[in-house]
């Protein structure tokens, strides 16, 4: 089995050293597989393996000159093994080993990916178990609707990202897939059994019908999964900006000692982490739709594709790592403020109790036109007044009283009713 490069960070993953290894590891495993078939000597493939070597300056000065960077890079790692280097490369076209390089590439990022999704996953569940019943006006169109908790916003956030969580590791299957079909992809000069065996050695599936690449359809449903989960992120972002909203201040993001918010306007605490995360979910977008741009290749194969991958490959991988990585330390120290959620709840004494007391109606018989209109017309008139008050409003109101003694009125407006049978869904994600 080829040694496997353990590195910590996404960044290291996509550095020029790291991609000219996973070439060498390509070439090694292909020399391997050929051996074991008898295609070439063993005693060659010890003797590569214990001089192959490369240089990335040197592969750039080559580079530089020829004009290939598989040929410059295949050129510096002869310089160091010598005669036998003729075995190297034997049979293969370049793209037999770029593609299955950068497959180990996509693996292992989906791999740093999947370890700050964890992180992301138990801020979410911890922050949603503290807050399980803390009482929280839901929205609709971005206008007051009814109570829920603010546990139960987080529990919707939670199931979204053990989706994502799922989807990656399908991704990681999906992606995990190599080639070593030589020119065009026929075979022509190269045993189907070196893939396999090859392709076994690095821990890949073979492409089951590759041209001279493997298809770009696989990249670009990479890389729209990356961008699917931005926009999770970004939805997250997006909630977290409106709640930080002043009028709002329901929850906020982590101001540390220290922290200035404005160059001129020393109050501002802003949620610049949430926006940030915004404006880069917008990138990856972007790099979404250049990904499907690439999968129109024309025949057997070109290199369009090459220099979008280039750009985007790396980046959606180190953007999304990122994005994972601060949204999740963002909710791990999320300021929640149930007061505030509790005082905007009971805005305007409480118009958003309005069904409970429009059913309570129907529930005594009145038809629930008129029940609708008599609620309606009491919610309007506390709506957005100086002294609107929807609960003092509909207990002098003779048509509701006259139906609804104190306590069943009282009872409309407890928001423990909205919270009643919200343990069904807690239980379904161990919250």
């Amino acid at each position: 089995m080829i040694e496997r490069y353990t590195l910590p960070e996404m960044g290291e993953l996509w550095t020029e050293n790291y991609k000219l290894k996973t070439w060498l590891q390509v070439e090694i495993a292909v020399c391997e597989a050929q051996a074991e078939l008898g295609y070439i000597p063993t005693q060659a493939v010890e003797e590569i393996k214990a001089k192959a070597k490369f240089d990335p300056d040197r592969v750039k000065e080559i580079e530089a000159e020829v004009r290939h960077d598989v040929i410059a890079f295949l050129t510096n790692v002869n310089e160091h093994v010598g005669d036998v280097g003729r075995y190297i490369h034997l049979g293969l076209t370049s793209s037999d080993m770029l593609d299955t390089a950068l497959a180990l590439q996509l693996v292992a990022s989906v791999d740093v990916l999947l370890e700050p999704l964890e992180d992301l996953i138990h801020a979410i569940r911890y922050q949603a178990q503290q807050h399980r019943d803390t009482v929280q006006i839901g929205r609709s169109h971005g206008i007051h609707a009814e109570p829920i908790s603010f546990g139960f916003k987080l529990a919707g956030w939670l199931a979204e990202v053990l989706r994502h969580r799922e989807r990656l590791v399908r991704l990681r299957g999906q992606i995990a897939v190599g080639k070593i079909s030589g020119a065009v992809g026929t075979y022509a000069n190269v045993d189907p059994q070196v893939e396999a065996i090859a392709c076994q050695k690095l821990g890949l599936e073979p492409d089951p019908a590759s041209t001279q690449v493997i298809s770009r359809d696989r990249h670009a449903d990479f890389v729209q999964h990356l961008a699917l989960l931005a926009a999770s992120i970004e939805r997250f972002a997006v909630e977290i900006r409106n709640l930080q909203r002043t009028d709002v201040l329901e929850v906020e993001e982590y101001f540390a000692k220290g922290q200035k918010g404005s160059s001129a306007m020393p109050h501002k605490r802003n949620p610049i982490r949430s926006e940030r995360l915004s404006g880069m979910a917008r990138i990856l977008r972007g790099h979404a739709v250049a990904a499907l741009e690439n999968v129109a290749l024309w025949h057997e194969r070109d290199i369009s594709h090459s220099s979008v991958e280039r750009v985007i490959l790396p980046d959606a991988c180190i953007i999304a790592h990122f994005m994972v990585v601060e949204m999740a330390d963002l909710v791990k120290n999320l300021l929640v403020y149930p007061e505030n959620m509790k005082r905007n709840m009971n805005l305007y004494g409480g118009v958003v109790f309005s069904q409970r007391v429009l059913l309570a109606l129907v529930e005594k018989g009145m038809s629930r036109e008129d029940a609708y209109q008599i609620v309606q017309s009491n919610a309007h008139q506390a709506w957005n007044q100086p002294e609107g008050d929807f609960h003092r409003f509909i207990c002098e109101d003779s048509r509701v009283s006259d139906r609804l003694t104190p306590e069943e009125i009282e009872a409309c407006f407890d928001p423990k009713h909205h919270l009643k049978n919200l343990d069904r869904i807690y239980q379904r994600f161990g919250i």
